[in-house]
């Protein structure tokens, strides 16, 4: 088995083999999920642990999938070591902005790798802005770029309505960790897409903005 295939199949195995854990006994589902009030009171453990845990099979059946037909973008034109750090420091971003937008709200929880997927498919878009994308609802393929930009605008509006029961803020925390991320490991990005730098961005601005005017 080869890197690429390697590095992704030890995030799959350890994502099944912990939420499967988690299915099957609640206590330690409980104990490692994201809850606001536990990570306020010390369990900082929870930002990561988190992020291994999922509420149900299609979740984890979903979020593996995703992973698996992106990472393999960024092993290749990055390295396996600094997809790790995308994964990784994306899952955290998540954590971090989910806290941020939460703080005050000590019953809120969440599991799932959401945030860390979202930061390999955002990390993948920026390094291969001009791979096209083929989603289940729509027959004709999609520039990454704008599933990028198109995926960001609605977590916003998740946000800001509360769509459902799914964590958006964790998933625009992951993509931002997943731009930065990428940006600093690979600085010249700057000189060859710098247009797809400026208009990924676009999102975040606006969420910081609608933040700071009080409307999420």
């Amino acid at each position: 088995m080869g890197n690429l295939e390697l590095i992704t199949g030890i995030l799959i195995a350890a994502n099944v083999i912990i939420s499967y854990k988690g299915f099957n006994d609640y206590s330690f589902f409980d104990k490692y999920k994201f809850h606001v009030g536990a990570v306020r009171g010390g369990e900082q453990i929870r930002m990561f642990s988190s992020g291994f845990l999922h509420a149900d099979v299609q979740h984890l059946l979903f979020n593996m999938l995703t992973l698996y037909f992106f990472a393999d973008v960024v092993i290749s034109l990055l390295s396996p070591i600094q997809f790790l750090i995308v994964y990784v420091g994306s899952l955290m971003l998540g954590s971090l902005l989910s806290l941020y937008f939460h703080k005050n709200e000590y019953n809120y929880s969440a599991v799932g790798a959401s945030g860390a997927v979202s930061g390999v498919i955002y990390s993948a878009i920026l390094l291969q802005p001009g791979m096209n994308l083929y989603l289940f609802f729509i027959p004709i393929p999609i520039p990454a770029y704008l599933f990028g930009i198109g995926y960001l605008l609605y977590s916003i509006y998740g946000m800001k309505n509360r769509i459902g029961n799914i964590g958006h803020d964790a998933h625009f925390g992951g993509a931002i960790g997943g731009y930065i991320i990428t940006l600093i490991l690979s600085p010249g990005l700057f000189e060859t897409n710098l247009l797809m730098i400026i208009l990924l961005a676009v999102p975040i601005f606006i969420l910081f903005l609608l933040k700071r005017m009080g409307k999420i």
